[in-house]
């Protein structure tokens, strides 16, 4: 527990809420068969304030909603609190397809006989996992429905045909939404009630040095203040609506470190992660032209490592 979590000490996260997500540990152990799901997350969380409101909301029982705009590490924070608390992740991502059956099951003819063949949800609430909703605010009618029994404080969910679902104990969902995409909708009052909710800042320059270093030790100094420097550019101009989010993209961002990290000239590598996803042509000039004041096209790889 103490090396695993070494991150959270590092950013002073409060030392109760440490001894109690490790009794949470220690509480409710996970069985063999899906010790698979549990996965130490690629990149720490930074955000001690953030970290401690999402403990404490966990720890005391309720389910979060992480809202924010693109890039504030909504996923990254869930998958984050799974390794915390030591529990199985079961990802369940929202869109048009997604009905009760999908969440719940569905029957299927097995040795002779129909049973059912479990879904995502089914299966957290039997193992005590943590699924993470994602794109929560996309889920149609008949989806919602069930999420707003699973989510209820009886912790049953009831199966038409079947047994009821008593919630494991250790079983929590953390939602997560972002604005204005495509297919989004209002969530209404009774389902926003049943979460704890958490408005997600965008990120600042010190976590993204962070984030920069820890997959990437060995950058320059004047590389990491190029590359994050471009990143926050970009996330204030869509802030100002000056362009869309597309370009204001993390991954992207980590992504054409390791390409420049292989061999790859820092400018052709950031238009694969960056400028290339502003489809729009007069947003593709806007991302270039800022592109280009922070990644000069003659640098190379030993300019950055």
């Amino acid at each position: 527990m103490k090396n695993e979590l070494h991150f959270l000490e590092e950013q002073g996260v409060d030392a109760s809420l440490l001894r109690q997500a490790e009794a949470f540990r220690e509480e409710y152990p996970v069985s063999e068969e899906v010790k698979n799901r549990m996965q130490k997350p690629s990149i720490p969380f930074f955000g001690r304030e953030i970290l401690e409101m999402a403990m404490a909301a966990l720890l005391q029982g309720s389910n979060l909603l992480l809202s924010g705009a693109k890039a504030t590490g909504k996923n990254i924070l869930a998958e984050n609190l799974a390794w915390i608390f030591g529990r199985p992740v079961y990802n369940i991502s929202f869109n048009i397809n997604t009905d009760s059956s999908s969440l719940i099951g569905t029957d299927t003819f097995r040795d002779n006989e129909v049973k059912l063949r479990k879904g995502s949800v089914y299966c957290c609430a039997q193992e005590g996992g943590f699924g993470i909703f994602d794109e929560i605010n996309m889920a149609k009618n008949d989806a919602a429905s069930v999420l707003h029994a699973t989510l209820d404080h009886r912790r049953i969910i009831d199966v038409p045909g079947y047994d009821k679902i008593d919630l494991h104990p250790a079983a929590r969902f953390i939602g997560t939404m972002n604005y204005g995409y495509a297919g989004t909708k209002e969530l209404n009052e009774a389902l926003v009630s049943r979460f704890l909710v958490i408005d997600m800042p965008a990120l600042t320059e010190e976590n993204l040095f962070r984030i920069i270093r820890h997959d990437y030790p060995d950058i320059k100094e004047d590389a990491l203040q190029a590359f994050a420097g471009l990143f926050l550019d970009l996330q204030k101009k869509a802030l100002n609506s000056e362009i869309s989010t597309k370009a204001v993209d993390l991954r992207g961002l980590l992504s054409s470190l390791g390409s420049v990290k292989i061999g790859l000239r820092p400018w052709q590598a950031v238009q694969m992660g960056i400028t290339n996803k502003a489809f729009d042509i007069f947003e593709k000039e806007i991302v270039a032209d800022m592109v280009m004041t922070r990644i000069p096209e003659e640098w190379t790889k030993e300019q950055v490592f």
